[in-house]
């Protein structure tokens, strides 16, 4: 197979891009063909950038919309720098928010990120991938350094940000720190002399930060380049944790697989621009046999959440999560492996489910049975008083996905 063209690289690279201006757009897809023009010339790869602030120990789908992007540049021969903002992350992005983050500690992000490496991995070639930490560089800084940083921008050039000017006519505080943080992420950019960075459209301006500070310090500002929000399983907001409507990288692949079969049919090409490996032919492929009819819209989620389990676990994973969603959700049948619960005696019903793990408090228990999430062998549970009493096998479900098997106290699995 041949080598794929500057021009085949440039249409890849780009797939998925938003600015939210059509001239950066352009300005930055010239930008990006003359690098890679020059790093063809100079026989040496791109180093291409993202960065991810550990202010949660999960990363879930929308974070790995950056992830995908940083490893089609690596399938093409690139260097990737994965950036875990071990001192960013100490202010937090203001660039999404319409106040001010929680501040974290350090001892807090150091543990978020202990495992942020292996999960990225599922993704990531290790070969190819850098991994830093902005500490190492920003944590040194002197207060001279950060002022003669601070003077390649004015304040008009932050309140001018749509999140920021909202909060000023608002008579909202604009917290001083908030300011420092594109100045951060900007000299991330000098610090590791990068061609390209990724973000989130709503961090252009972070981005641009960088081509500033580059200049400032006799380097060649980057290209960047930056993707629209992943919406989450409802289709409509952002996925977050925050809201619940978040699919986990570390969720088993049956989860991913459910959880993406849940999402609305509209919310499908948003999913598969941003959370496959698919090139736009394959994409534009499908959801084009989707609208003539000849495909129909279950069968290409089905393809859509086998893609996404089998890019995270491998392919076996993805045919057996297939496999559990036709059976449970299919032909509404139980699961095979179900956990087992003893009881020895009759439980109310909110303790079950607290002590089956399916809630992390008897209040969220409460919740459950009252939203009408909870069935016993199959019948809805309505009332929280409800006590179980447990003399042969039988089978609770929390929610759509979650089953354990309440056994009595000295019974078996398979009774």
């Amino acid at each position: 197979m041949s080598e794929p063209t500057v021009d085949e690289q440039v249409a890849l690279l780009m797939h998925g891009t938003e600015f939210g201006d059509e001239q950066i757009k352009k300005h930055m897809e010239r930008e990006l063909r003359e690098r890679l023009v020059e790093a063809g010339d100079a026989g040496r790869p791109l180093r291409v950038y993202c960065g991810y602030d550990p202010t949660a120990p999960d990363i879930h789908l929308g974070h790995t919309v950056t992830m995908r992007k940083l490893r089609q540049f690596q399938d093409l021969g690139h260097q990737a720098v994965f950036l875990i903002g071990t001192f960013t992350g100490l202010v937090g992005d203001p660039s999404d928010r319409d106040k001010a983050r929680p501040r974290r500690t350090p001892e807090e992000l150091l543990e978020n990120a202990r495992t942020y490496t292996q999960q990225a991995f599922r993704i990531l070639d290790p070969e190819r991938t850098e991994v830093r930490y902005n500490a190492d560089w920003l944590a040194p800084l002197t207060f001279e350094d950060v002022i003669a940083m601070s003077a390649n921008f004015t304040v008009q050039q932050f309140l001018a940000r749509e999140n920021f000017s909202k909060r000023y006519d608002r008579g909202e505080p604009i917290w001083l720190h908030e300011f420092f943080y594109a100045l951060m992420q900007g000299y991330d950019a000098v610090a590791l002399e990068t061609d390209v960075q990724l973000g989130a459209t709503e961090q252009l301006f972070n981005l641009l930060a960088g081509r500033k500070l580059q200049e400032a310090f006799g380097q060649k500002p980057q290209v960047c380049l930056t993707f629209p929000i992943l919406v989450g399983t409802d289709g409509t907001l952002r996925m977050s944790k925050s809201t619940g409507n978040y699919v986990g990288i570390d969720e088993p692949p049956e989860s991913k697989y459910g959880k993406t079969m849940s999402i609305p049919d509209a919310a499908m090409r948003n999913w598969l621009d941003l959370a496959t490996r698919w090139t736009p032919d394959q994409i534009d492929d499908l959801m084009q046999a989707v609208a003539q009819g000849k495909v129909h819209p279950m069968e290409a989620k089905k393809k859509l959440a086998w893609e996404i389990v089998s890019s995270l676990d491998g392919d076996e994973a993805a045919d057996m999560a297939a496999a559990h969603f036709a059976r449970v959700h299919q032909q509404r049948q139980l699961p095979k492996d179900m956990p087992a619960l003893v009881l020895a005696q009759p439980s109310n019903i909110v303790d079950v489910i607290h002590n089956a793990g399916f809630a992390r408090s008897k209040s969220e228990a409460r919740r459950l049975v009252q939203q009408g999430a909870v069935k016993l062998d199959g019948e809805r549970v309505t009332s929280i008083d409800a006590d179980v009493e447990v003399e042969e096998n039988r089978v609770l479900q929390v929610g759509k996905r979650r089953f354990v098997q309440l056994v009595p106290d000295g019974g078996t699995e398979e009774g």
